[in-house]
């Protein structure tokens, strides 16, 4: 008993030397940081959020405290964004100062600042150059992955009419599709539907995905420096990331036994390629650790988002039956029905381009965005941002900004569309990010959304068990994710 005391004792005076130390190293900065509510030592604002509704909590502190303020996550000091010009002055004007990588914690508990997405300086810069470079080089964005993407629709098709018409959770039809695009690239082939590891690896991927959205997630980013010893939701988390590092290794080890430098088959083997060019570089960032946990970057983040956003389109068009025959009289009149969608049938449909943009901003999939960090004391405005600062550009208040959207808080396609019913662009539609650090993935999403949405719309009707007007749209979870709810639906043959 004794001894628990005094270590609690030590405890408690080592982080109270941590915190005075930091308050020192910052009192330069005292009277030029963006305002917020005071923190309470080690808690910080705990008390002023939400973990439940973080995305809101930190909104209404912008009611108060204008579009650039303050908050700490625990003892995280992190500057908030909000709304477009606030979001592009930092991420455009300002790119290079606001190029870090800020904390995900859920994450970072096995990537570890390693990867192209969650690691900073020379080591982001090698490996998202050579991230581009080798996807664009295996197909990215030309004609060949164009062909993948319209192979496994088909496959989607022939599963959804294998269901006929049966009421579904199309959850699993939808990972799976999208994960066979980026597999085929990052490991050279895809998988079978009903190939059970495949189900189990899209088990991890989703639960540890749902978990940033959850409350218990926002409480694990405040206080992970602890949670991550604790028992809880997050040890589930960690097992399935766990999961998924292990799949990708095995992957990296059968790539390794089956090489050829001449002749390489995916990204991994392009990788490792680099590998053996560099071994003589003892500052190399192309090592094993940066190989597993980019490949898992790619694997993870080109699967969930798209997934999670074509699930959340389906429901809303459900919701709004209009837009949905809309959609369908667009497609009957310039594909028709003998035909597969290609990507440049995209020009001749505003209307569909303009319901998928409409999907991605209603959804607003990474509402805070992936966190930045400022590289160098930043003057901000009226601020001064105190180097190592994390920042958080909330996506979604530029996905809502009323001075760009007219009915932001509703489901409307018009917003990208003109008087004429041409599409329009707007400077306020950013879901993958902008400046240096934007998602490299964007050309294949795009490609994706359209390709899936306009060969399924080809094929099937969508129908709700229940009404439209009963049918509720608003999120499961937000928080570093949306998450939309739970639902089942059936895929009618047109």
């Amino acid at each position: 008993m004794l001894t628990s005391g005094l270590l609690l004792v030590a405890l408690l005076a080592c982080l109270t030397m941590l915190a005075l130390m930091s308050v020192w190293r910052q009192r330069k900065f005292w009277g030029k940081l963006p305002p917020g509510p005071t923190p309470l030592p080690f808690i910080g604002n705990y008390l002023q959020l939400s973990t439940e509704q973080m995305y809101n909590s930190l909104m209404k502190l912008r009611e108060r405290y204008g579009p650039v303020f303050m908050v700490h996550l625990g003892t995280r000091r992190v500057v908030v964004l909000c709304g477009q010009e606030a979001v592009k002055e930092a991420l455009v004007d300002q790119a290079e100062e606001f190029s870090g990588r800020g904390e995900q914690a859920t994450f970072n508990w096995i990537f570890q600042d390693y990867g192209v997405a969650f690691s900073n300086g020379e080591r982001a810069k090698q490996l998202r150059r050579f991230s581009i470079t080798t996807l664009r080089d295996f197909g990215f964005g030309k004609r060949g992955i164009e062909e993948r993407i319209q192979e496994e629709a088909g496959f989607l098709i022939g599963a959804f009419r294998a269901t006929r018409g049966a009421v579904i959770d199309p959850t699993f039809f939808l990972s799976r599709t999208v994960c066979n695009v980026i597999s085929s690239i990052v490991f050279g082939d895809r998988f079978d539907y009903e190939n059970k590891e495949f189900l189990s690896l899209l088990r991890m991927m989703l639960g540890s995905f749902q978990f940033t959205a959850t409350s218990t997630g926002q409480l694990y980013e405040m206080f992970y420096p602890v949670m991550k010893y604790l028992p809880g939701p997050q040890q589930q988390a960690f097992k399935e990331l766990q999961g998924l590092e292990d799949f990708i290794v095995k992957k990296v080890e059968h790539n390794q036994r089956t090489l050829d430098p001449n002749s390489p088959r995916d990204f991994i083997d392009a990788f490792l390629i680099r590998i053996q060019q560099e071994q003589k570089n003892p500052n190399t960032e192309f090592h094993m650790k940066n190989l597993v946990t980019t490949a898992l970057n790619l694997f993870f983040a080109g699967t969930e988002t798209v997934s999670t956003t074509l699930r959340y389109g389906f429901l809303l068009l459900m919701k709004h039956p209009d837009v949905e025959a809309k959609v369908h009289e667009e497609i009957d009149r310039v594909i028709g029905k003998n035909r597969q969608p290609k990507f440049e049938d995209r020009a001749k449909m505003p209307y569909t381009e303009a319901v998928i943009h409409e999907i991605q901003r209603y959804g607003d999939m990474i509402p805070m965005s992936l966190a930045r960090r400022v590289i160098k004391d930043t003057k901000f405005r009226d601020f001064l941002i105190p180097k190592g600062t994390e920042v958080f550009p909330m996506l979604g208040s530029v996905l809502r900004d009323p001075k760009f959207f007219s009915n932001p808080q509703d489901f409307n396609p018009q917003h990208f569309l003109d008087e004429k019913g041409q599409f329009k662009k707007n400077d306020a539609f950013m879901p993958f990010s902008v400046g240096k650090r934007y998602c490299f993935g964007e050309g294949l999403a795009r490609m994706e959304l359209f390709l899936f949405l306009t060969a399924i719309m080809q094929n099937f009707r969508f129908k709700s068990p229940q009404s439209p007007q009963d049918i509720d749209v608003t999120p499961k979870h937000v928080g570093f994710a949306t998450i939309p709810r739970n639902y089942t639906m059936s895929f009618l043959p047109r």
